[in-house]
């Protein structure tokens, strides 16, 4: 009997979820003032298997968007995606995006808001960059400033490859 697809890449992502390292990387969207507020901190992780990846989301109206080096901009076809779900005008808001790190590959993200073209204007970052290789976020965020940004998804709120939980004081 065949498997449905949704519940097979279930089964698929349980298997080979790595066991927790008990690590969580928090990565805040609009952080600071840098880039006019359209930038992550950090913008580059080192993050082991099994390491947690904690977004909070500060002003403006932000998401976290899987894509691949060579497209940046664009979803990664069956990647993470936050949904725009933190819209805050001053602070915090009070729930972050979290997901599990797989493996040792690199992970490319942006922000997916068009309204002021935040992933042209830098607003990306990556996981896992290979030092020793020419794809480098600032080669990431040089070819961004021509690409056009996609939407992963018709739903705006829809996420996918992660959760949307309460912000837990550290």
């Amino acid at each position: 009997m065949a498997i449905g697809g949704a519940f097979r890449d279930s089964l698929r992502c349980r298997a080979f979820r790595p066991h927790s390292t008990g690590v969580t990387h928090r990565i805040f969207a609009g952080a600071t003032t840098e880039n006019g507020g359209l930038h992550y901190e950090p913008q580059n992780v080192v993050a082991e298997p099994g390491d947690v990846i904690e977004f909070h989301f500060l002003p403006k109206n932000h998401t976290v968007t899987q894509s691949s080096f060579d497209a940046p901009c664009e979803p990664l076809e069956h990647g993470v995606f936050s949904g725009f779900n933190f819209r805050t005008d001053a602070g915090e808001a009070p729930n972050v995006f979290t997901f599990t790190v797989l493996n040792k590959e690199p992970f490319w993200y942006y922000c997916s808001q068009t309204n002021g073209d935040h992933c042209q204007k830098g607003m990306a970052g990556v996981i896992n960059q290979n030092f020793d290789g020419e794809k480098t976020l600032a080669a990431y965020k040089e070819k961004a400033k021509t690409a056009v940004t996609k939407q992963p998804s018709a739903n705006p709120v829809e996420s996918k490859g992660g959760d949307v939980v309460a912000s837990k004081p550290l």
